[in-house]
């Protein structure tokens, strides 16, 4: 049976994924931040539940040691917690939250685990967006003190640009088998403190994009297929490898400069 540790698995696509690939005979590993969302998905699914907050890297830490404990093989890591925070804040360890939740701690919990999914051959997978296309990586301004908040968009979309160039980096430094994925615009509880997204839940109770199910179909393919047809290292727009992103995502120097100072943060 294959192991698949799967973040921000408690709602939406992470739960909608957790699904069908347990049925597909996989054993999850629950990671969320709600403990009885979380709970809820491991029983519903046959996995076992990891609670973890991204707002506190002692959290990572602890998630990546209790995770080492419990799984000698980890045949892959989706990185898919994180989301648009409406309000500019910082996390307990003085961090930008989008920052800290969409980066560095999804960063951090992998390189944690390199060594076992070095050992295990195994492959990431990292939810980004088509947003990275409105994002500008300034490595003096990763917390974003120096710029304009626009209720957190441009930050998010830094962040997501950040998921696509750690996932390059990852490939270059690592022997994995790496990918990053926009899963379209879904409609779930993302950016639920965003004035922007509390305003077209109004105007359209049901949501706007396509259902959770729909957008989980390129991680649950990125996850369980045995051979990707792409580049490693490939950003995928839905099922489209090779999608559109914002030219710094080719800048191998700032990929690795992103690599170093995120590992400088964290105490890497």
């Amino acid at each position: 049976m294959k192991t698949l540790v799967l973040t921000g698995a408690s709602a939406g696509i992470g739960a909608k994924a957790a699904a069908v690939i347990a049925e597909q005979g996989w054993h999850v590993a629950v990671v969320g931040r709600n403990a009885e969302r979380t709970r809820e998905v491991a029983a519903r699914v046959g996995g076992e539940a990891f609670i973890a907050d991204y707002d506190r890297l002692d959290d990572v830490r602890s998630l990546a040691a209790t995770l080492l404990d419990r799984y000698p093989v980890i045949d892959v890591l989706a990185n898919n917690a994180g989301g648009l925070i409406g309000e500019r804040g910082l996390s307990k360890d003085g961090h930008e939250r989008t920052f800290q939740h969409n980066h560095l701690a999804p960063f951090l919990l992998t390189n944690l685990l390199l060594p076992r999914l070095e050992e295990s051959n195994a492959r990431v997978v990292s939810t980004s967006s088509i947003m990275n296309l409105v994002g500008s990586v300034k490595l003096d301004d990763l917390d974003w003190k120096k710029r304009a908040w626009q209720g957190g968009w441009r930050a998010y979309g830094t962040s997501k640009l950040e998921t696509i160039l750690f996932i390059r980096e990852l490939v270059r430094r690592s022997s994995l088998e790496a990918y990053s994925f926009h899963p379209g615009y879904v409609s779930t509880g993302f950016g639920t403190d965003s004035p922007l997204m509390r305003l077209s839940t109004r105007i359209r109770p049901g949501g706007f994009g396509i259902p959770a199910d729909q957008g989980a179909v390129p991680l649950i393919r990125l996850v369980t297929e045995e051979t990707v047809d792409a580049p490693n290292g490939a950003y995928f727009d839905q099922l489209k490898a090779n999608g559109r992103t914002r030219s710094a995502a080719d800048d191998i120097e700032l990929a690795s400069g992103l690599w170093e100072k995120s590992a400088e943060l964290v105490g890497l």
